[in-house]
């Protein structure tokens, strides 16, 4: 991997919109923009438009969206007599270029709801099918309805002169919308989707419209910091998916946050939306915070933070796989932190700090079901690793890498409150995290074996994970036992795979190298380990951690959930456009580059 020369025109947003050319593929990478919940995608020589959106009251299964019929399918191109066209597709951040036999027609975003369609100048058409009941048509285009529990609106608009404008019933919520355009100057058509009573049905100038679309991209490219050329196509790649990926504030999501992938995980994840905090402190440091102040505004009263929101409420509960409250691991006061240490800002510091203490007094308060002293894991998606092998003896379990995140939360909280001037806090939280490491030494640590194992009903779990090795990163153990959990990490019959840190050692009988968390390798677990070997002392183990990492994400055109640790392949059910990857990769990228410089 050549590191040797910085891009020079890593902040040139012209030019980084070009560099992305036919990333978006349509098929696992659709065409969205900040803040839009609309999804375009592509089957065949057909369009469709998906919506990001869970509707719970219509379908109430879990992740039901992502088997939801698309609002909109079927949309295809035709000739001047209603002939279905192929097209070649040219893809840019900012807009989709469709070439056919009659020409080219072009589509970007107008706002967050509404798409520009430009038209060839000769007589051509459209055709769709939509999941709506009720449709009527006027001189200018036409509404559509779907009306009941789940409302949503469209209207289609053009300056053109229709000849054919024929709406047709196909089912009680679906009517196929058929559309011949005459020839001529006027070039424009919107398609605005919206859950408003309201429609934007005004056309607007098609040259600003597509330079509006552009310079929203440059300005968002042209702010990132640079970085070694060898990784420049995939990091402004994973930017891409940092802006493509927010959606805007609706209903219990209150603020502007980047969903996992809109996709396949359609709300707001607890620890995700930290991670992604990391990345967007480069470029926006309002946004890096509204990703943790959402979760705040969800606090319940005992200081719990939930698992997830959605547009409809929050997830602080489930009754699967077993029941129980559900949140996730305790990385806010490591986020903010990091925030503070990128920008200085003590007021965010005076805003968060009461409500992190109260979270971290609701762990010990709540977790500690022995009385040991310890943390544990009431139910297994807590754990955000939601089939790991270290569950499968039964709930609850007192895990090493719940306890070391939370020595670091309480370290956190004592910086965050020398910061504030609260100096005895300071002393306790930096007492509380020693303390705290001490009794996983006590209790968890096995001389022989050189492992911490995590306990179910006071026996050890007997599986090897990395988060056997966890109490590492806290840089606080003796020098010996770091490097017998050394010895382990670069074990290859273990955890030192051609793309290290699989989930599951090599050698546990439950490893499977493609079944989410209990085998492949995710960016965040390397993200962590790599911080916790440079905090321990290993400099150059977390330094080639930090580049097999990037070769590992860089094999692939898109950014993804998880990945095989021995192929490099990403799992089946590994979700695209993934956003903690991403955000992860730009920390990763921005570290080797400076690290090469000094």
């Amino acid at each position: 991997m050549d590191l040797t020369v910085l891009s020079q025109t890593g902040g040139k947003g012209e030019s980084v919109i070009r560099l992305l050319k036919n990333r978006i593929d349509l098929i696992g990478v659709p065409f969205t923009d900040r803040g839009s919940r609309l999804l375009v995608l592509r089957q065949g020589m057909s369009l469709q438009i998906r919506m990001a959106e869970r509707w719970y009251k219509r379908d109430p299964a879990l992740s039901a969206y992502r088997k939801r019929v698309p609002i909109l399918h079927d949309f295809y191109f035709t000739d001047a007599e209603g002939r279905r066209l192929d097209f070649q597709l040219e893809s840019y951040p900012d807009i989709l270029e469709f070439r056919t036999p009659v020409g080219t027609f072009r589509l970007a975003y107008e706002d967050m709801e509404t798409f520009y369609l430009s038209l060839p100048e000769v007589a051509c058409g459209i055709c769709f099918d939509v999941e709506v009941d009720q449709g009527q048509t006027d001189r200018r285009g036409g509404v559509l309805r779907l009306t009941g529990d789940i409302r949503r609106n469209i209207a289609y608009t053009t300056n053109r002169k229709l000849l054919v404008n024929h709406l047709q019933v196909l089912s009680r919520e679906q009517i196929r919308v058929n559309l011949v355009f005459d020839k001529g100057p006027e070039k424009g058509m919107l398609l605005n989707i919206t859950p408003r009573l309201g429609f934007n049905r005004y056309m607007p100038d098609e040259e600003e419209v597509f330079a509006a679309a552009a310079r929203r991209w440059e300005e968002w490219f042209a702010a990132v910091p640079p970085v070694a050329e060898a990784f420049r196509s995939q990091y402004y790649y994973a930017w891409w998916i940092m802006r493509a990926g927010l959606a805007s504030p609706r209903f219990f999501t209150t603020r502007e946050s980047l969903m996992p992938s809109k996709m396949y995980y359609v709300g707001v994840w607890q620890w995700d939306a930290y991670f992604h905090a990391l990345a967007y402190r480069h470029v926006n440091p309002l946004l890096a915070r509204d990703q943790i102040r959402i979760f705040l505004d969800h606090q319940r009263p005992d200081g719990m933070i939930p698992d997830a929101i959605h547009d409809e409420g929050t997830i602080t509960h489930l009754t699967i796989p077993i029941e129980g409250d559900v949140t996730k691991p305790p990385l806010v006061s490591w986020a903010v932190w990091k925030l503070f240490e990128t920008d200085g800002d003590l007021e965010f510091l005076r805003e968060v700090y009461e409500p992190l203490v109260r979270w971290n007094n609701w762990w010990f308060e709540h977790n500690d079901v022995d009385g040991d002293g310890l943390c544990e894991y009431l139910h297994p998606y807590s754990s955000g690793l939601d089939d790991n092998p270290l569950w499968d003896e039964g709930m609850p379990v007192t895990s090493p890498e719940l306890n070391t995140y939370l020595v670091i939360q309480m370290e956190c909280l004592s910086r965050i409150a020398h910061a504030l001037g609260l100096e005895e806090e300071a002393v306790r939280w930096e007492k509380k995290a020693q303390s705290l490491t001490a009794k996983m030494v006590n209790y968890l640590w096995d001389e022989k074996a050189g492992l911490f194992w995590a306990l179910h009903d006071g026996k050890r779990v007997p599986t090897v994970t990395p988060f056997n090795l966890y109490p590492l990163i806290t840089g606080r153990l003796p020098s010996e036992m770091a490097r017998r959990l050394i010895d382990h990490l670069t074990n290859p019959q273990e955890f030192w795979t051609r793309y290290p840190i699989p989930t599951v050692a090599r050698n546990d009988p439950k490893f499977d190298p493609w079944q989410m968390w209990r085998g492949p390798t995710w960016i965040n677990i390397n993200f962590l380990l790599i911080e916790g070997l440079e905090r321990a002392g290993f400099m150059s183990l977390a330094a080639e951690l930090r580049l097999k990492t990037l070769e590992l994400m860089m094999g692939q055109g898109d950014i993804f959930e998880y990945y095989n640790p021995d192929t490099g392949e990403p799992g089946p059910k590994a979700a695209p456009v993934f956003g903690w990857s991403a955000a992860l990769f730009i920390e990763l990228a921005i570290q080797a580059s400076e690290r090469m410089r000094v």
